[in-house]
C-alpha cells in the first residue's frame, strides 16, 4: 500500500497550494486512494476519496475543500451532487458523454491512465472528463486527448520501476504537458511533486484485451 506526499503548485507561476497526504491500494475489485490535503501554512483545507473499478471507472468519488462537498459515480456517463458550506442546498450535474473526473489531486491522473490502458505508440486517445476546480469545486466539461509516448524500466533499490511517460492535451487550449506514472503513485506532473513515498507503488494487473 503506497503512502506518501504530494507537493502541489499552481502550474503556471508555481505559488505553493500546499501539500497532499495520501495512501492508495489496488484491491479484488479495483483501487481505492484516500488523502487529505493541507495548506501551506499547514491547516486543513481539503480531502480526496476515490474508489475506481477494475476497469477504471469512478464508482464512489467524494471530495471536500473550502467546506464544498462533492460526490460523485459514474452513473449514466458521469453524475455529482455537489453541496455548499451551509449544507443548505445541494445541485445535480451529469454529464453522459463523460468517463471520469479531473482535478489537481494526482488521485485523478492514475484514475485516467487507468481508465484509457493505453498502448506505448498507440494513438493518441480522446476522453471527456468532469474537472472540479479549486477552491470551491465547481464543475465543468473537459476534453483530453492522452498518449503513451513511452514505457521504461528503471533501476531502484526494491527492483525495478516501470515507468509510464503520458503526453495530456488539452483540447479546448491546445496546451500538452507531460506525466510520469509508475503502478498507481504519480511521479510527476504539472503543479505535481512526489515528495515522500514511503513503500513502492503498486502494480496493477495487466490490462484486459476485452475492456472497453
Amino acid at each position: 500500500m503506497p503512502r506518501g506526499r504530494y507537493a502541489l503548485h499552481d502550474p503556471h507561476d508555481h505559488t505553493p497550494l500546499g501539500e497532499e497526504h495520501f495512501h492508495c491500494a489496488p484491491g479484488p475489485s479495483g483501487w481505492r486512494y484516500v488523502s487529505q490535503l493541507t495548506a501551506p501554512d499547514g491547516a486543513h483545507r481539503g480531502s480526496v476519496d476515490l474508489a475506481v473499478d477494475e476497469l477504471g471507472r469512478p464508482i464512489r468519488l467524494e471530495v471536500n475543500a473550502s467546506s464544498w462537498q462533492v460526490r460523485g459515480a459514474a452513473i449514466d456517463g458521469i453524475t455529482w451532487v455537489r453541496t455548499d458550506p451551509a449544507g443548505a442546498e445541494a445541485t445535480e450535474g451529469n454529464v453522459p458523454g463523460a468517463a471520469g473526473f479531473t482535478g489537481t489531486s494526482p488521485a485523478f491522473l492514475v484514475a485516467t491512465a487507468r481508465l484509457l490502458r493505453l498502448a506505448p505508440g498507440a494513438p493518441a486517445t480522446r476522453v471527456r472528463l468532469v474537472a472540479l476546480t479549486d477552491p470551491v469545486l465547481a464543475a465543468r466539461t473537459t476534453d483530453q486527448a492522452w498518449a503513451l509516448v513511452d514505457r521504461a524500466e528503471h533501476p531502484t533499490d526494491s527492483g525495478p520501476l516501470l515507468v509510464d511517460e503520458y503526453r495530456v492535451t488539452a483540447l479546448d487550449t491546445g496546451e500538452v504537458h507531460t506525466v510520469h506514472i509508475a503502478g498507481d503513485v504519480v511521479l510527476s506532473a504539472p503543479g505535481i511533486e512526489l515528495e515522500h513515498l514511503e513503500t513502492p507503488p503498486s502494480a496493477f494487473p495487466e490490462a484486459s484485451s476485452d475492456q472497453a
